[in-house]
C-alpha cells in the first residue's frame, strides 16, 4: 500500500512539473520566472499579433485593413493551415509582416509527448519555410499553454517563447467588435503584446470579421497613447 501511495504521489509530482508552465499566460510572475515573454523587449510600441492563420477569407481581409491603417503586425501561423494556403503565408511575408510559429497542429502541448512535439515543430518550420521563405524566431503554443518539455524544446531550437499581455477574447461567439476593442484597450500601455486571431479554424464561425471590425479602435487607442504599432521584433 505504501509503495502504491508513493507511486501515486510521484506520478502527481511528475505531472505537476510537466504542466508547471501552463498558467503562464495568466500569471505574469510565473511567466517572468520561466523566462516567457508577455511584453515587448523595448520600452516603446504596441505589438498586435494574430494567431491561427492563414485563413482564405480572414487573412486577405486583415492584410487589406492593416495596409489601410498602415500597421505592421506579427502572425503566428499554424503549419497545417500554411500547407493548405501557402500563397497566403507568402502574402503575409511579402507585405512586410513578421511571422512566428504556432505549431503544426493546433493541439494542446500538455497532451503531447516529447517526440510528438519535436516532430510538430519540424513540420511547422518546414511548412513556413517552404511557403514564405521565413525563419521565425518567436513561438507561441496553441491555447497559450506550454508544457515543461515544449518550453525546453523551443529554447533548444533558439526560438523565443512569447505569450501576450492584452487580448480581445475574439474567438468567442458572443463577442462584438466593441467588446473586443474595449477589452484590448482598457489600460493599454507601452510594451503591450495584443493577442487577436485572423482565422476561425479553431474558434467560432466568422470570428475574424469581428476582429477586423475592432481593429481601427485598437489602433487609434495605441496612437492616442503616442505609441507606434510595431512587430514583436521591432519594438524600440
Amino acid at each position: 500500500m505504501r509503495a502504491r501511495t508513493l507511486g501515486v504521489v510521484g506520478g502527481l509530482g511528475v505531472a505537476a512539473l510537466w504542466s508547471a508552465p501552463a498558467p503562464a499566460a495568466f500569471a505574469p510572475v510565473l511567466a517572468r520566472t520561466l523566462g516567457i515573454r508577455t511584453r515587448l523587449a523595448g520600452r516603446r510600441g504596441v505589438a498586435i499579433t494574430f494567431d491561427d492563420g492563414p485563413h482564405p477569407e480572414g487573412t486577405p481581409a486583415l492584410l487589406a485593413e492593416l495596409e489601410r491603417l498602415r500597421v505592421t503586425a506579427t502572425f503566428f501561423l499554424v503549419g497545417e493551415q500554411v500547407e493548405r494556403f501557402p500563397s497566403l503565408a507568402a502574402e503575409i511575408a511579402a507585405a512586410g509582416h513578421e511571422i512566428g510559429l504556432h505549431g503544426y497542429h493546433h493541439r494542446l502541448m500538455l497532451l503531447r509527448g516529447r517526440r510528438a512535439v519535436d516532430r510538430d515543430f519540424d513540420r511547422a518550420l518546414a511548412a513556413i519555410g517552404d511557403a514564405a521563405a521565413a525563419s521565425p524566431v518567436y513561438f507561441r503554443p496553441p491555447y497559450g499553454v506550454f508544457s515543461l518539455t515544449s518550453l525546453e524544446l523551443v529554447r533548444r531550437r533558439g526560438w523565443e517563447p512569447l505569450l501576450w499581455s492584452r487580448w480581445g477574447a475574439d474567438w468567442r461567439a458572443r463577442e462584438t467588435p466593441a467588446s473586443i476593442a474595449r477589452r484590448v484597450t482598457a489600460s493599454l500601455s507601452a510594451g503591450d503584446v495584443v493577442l487577436l486571431h485572423d482565422a476561425d479554424h479553431y474558434s467560432s464561425a466568422g470570428s475574424w470579421r469581428r476582429t477586423i471590425a475592432a481593429l481601427p479602435a485598437i489602433v487609434e487607442a495605441s496612437r492616442t497613447l503616442g505609441e507606434p504599432l510595431v512587430s514583436v521584433s521591432h519594438s524600440t
